[in-house]
């Protein structure tokens, strides 16, 4: 129903156009008309001084047709033409329906405080020139229309005002209204960005301990394969278990892309520690774990985290070090946890083991910075002065952050 009563709308240019008509007919006719009832109290007739009466008349109705375009110049136009009409003491009529237009459409369409200012300033001259015109009025009981066009003037700008604020209020509510739906969707990004960087680092630290141990034990069966073919059975069961795992780990990584839930295993966590250590002594490390019991149930954020800060330090170890002797330390306060993973350096002849290089921070060092930045902990890294590498998370029980990890 809207649709059809906006198509049957007409443009804004036509309805000025019907409306600078219907103005000025009314202006004329109306006058005409109360001329002829009232010709005894007429002191100028419209067509004195060459037609001006009509003149005035028909050109303070024809200026409405441009109103929208130029206001202040319809304003000034219809004001200037009401000044001669009633200075001339030509007869009065609606001659003023064009002037009450233009004052509404000057503040309707103004900009609020200076529109009122020009409008006011307007009114106030109009209503001097009217009443110095009007003193030798007869019969004296017309001043009262002198009255009518001071009042109508002055409701024409209120109307006018009126409009417009209501205009404006709108506008700043479609404003608002737009704002918060782009603070939605970028809300939304930022969240859909989080989870994918989450995604990103849980592959980043799932792949590369893998691969390392992987690597680690490809290494190990390249050396015994021919003098010890049983421990070369051993080491390829090792990498089938770890790349089992990892694949397992992976699914349930990606898993969060689905909108099923297809038996997807949970985080790791603290409770996979041992199964974590374990594999890394089939991978040549001597491990040392040392954890205390946590005093409160551990949030599973922080649990995660730790996990996978203890998963990358074992991994980088296996891929610089190689078999060495590793300390971790696993140790709960009242509010925070640390976890402390050290290293004693490459031992003598584990450079033939594959190994990328010498121990140096790296992408995985800021990886765990980040997953402890995010729960509010703080992560240090960094050689030790005997020799070797020491990672040191700690973590509030109570994380601070929004990260879901």
């Amino acid at each position: 129903m809207l649709d059809r009563i906006r198509l049957l709308r007409l443009p804004a240019w036509a309805q000025d156009v019907l409306l600078a008509l219907f103005v000025t007919v009314m202006q004329v006719q109306g006058t005409v008309s109360r001329t002829i009832r009232e010709s005894e109290a007429v002191l100028r007739p419209l067509a004195d001084l060459g037609q001006l009466g009509y003149v005035l008349l028909i050109a303070s109705g024809v200026v409405v047709a441009v109103r929208r375009r130029w206001p202040v110049a319809v304003f000034v136009a219809t004001a200037l033409a009401s000044l001669v009409y009633y200075s001339l003491d030509f007869p009065d009529g609606p001659g003023w329906l064009g002037l009450f237009v233009a004052i509404y459409t000057l503040t309707a369409l103004g900009d609020g405080r200076r529109s009122l200012v020009m409008a006011g300033a307007g009114i106030a001259v109009l209503t001097a020139c009217w009443l110095i015109s009007a003193t030798d009025i007869q019969p004296p009981a017309a001043i009262g229309w002198v009255y009518f066009r001071i009042g109508a003037s002055v409701m024409s700008a209120a109307l006018g005002e009126s409009v417009r604020s209501r205009r404006v209020i709108a506008a700043e509510a479609l404003e608002r209204a737009e704002l918060a739906e782009r603070t939605r969707e970028e809300e939304a990004r930022a969240r859909v960005d989080e989870e994918r960087l989450r995604i990103a680092r849980e592959v980043h630290d799932t792949v590369a301990h893998a691969i390392a141990i992987i690597n680690v034990q490809s290494g190990v069966t390249a050396h015994v394969l021919d003098k010890r073919p049983e421990r070369a059975r051993e080491t390829l069961q090792a990498i089938e278990q770890t790349s089992s795992q990892a694949l397992q780990e992976m699914r349930a990584i990606l898993g969060v892309l689905r909108d099923d839930n297809d038996g997807r295993v949970p985080h790791p966590g603290l409770g996979q520690i041992d199964a974590l250590t374990a594999k890394a002594r089939e991978a040549g490390l001597d491990i040392d774990v040392d954890a205390t019991s946590p005093p409160q149930p551990v949030p599973s954020a922080v649990g995660s985290a730790v996990y996978r800060i203890l998963q990358e330090s074992i991994t980088n170890v296996i891929r610089h070090v190689g078999p060495t002797r590793v300390t971790v330390a696993l140790s709960y306060g009242t509010d925070t946890v640390e976890v402390r993973v050290t290293d004693e350096g490459r031992r003598e002849g584990s450079a033939n083991m594959g190994l990328a290089g010498p121990h140096k921070p790296g992408r995985g060092i800021l990886g765990m910075r980040e997953r402890c930045q995010l729960l509010g902990g703080e992560l240090d890294a960094g050689p030790l002065p005997g020799g070797g590498f020491a990672v040191t998370a700690r973590l509030p029980l109570a994380p601070s952050g929004t990260a879901n990890v």
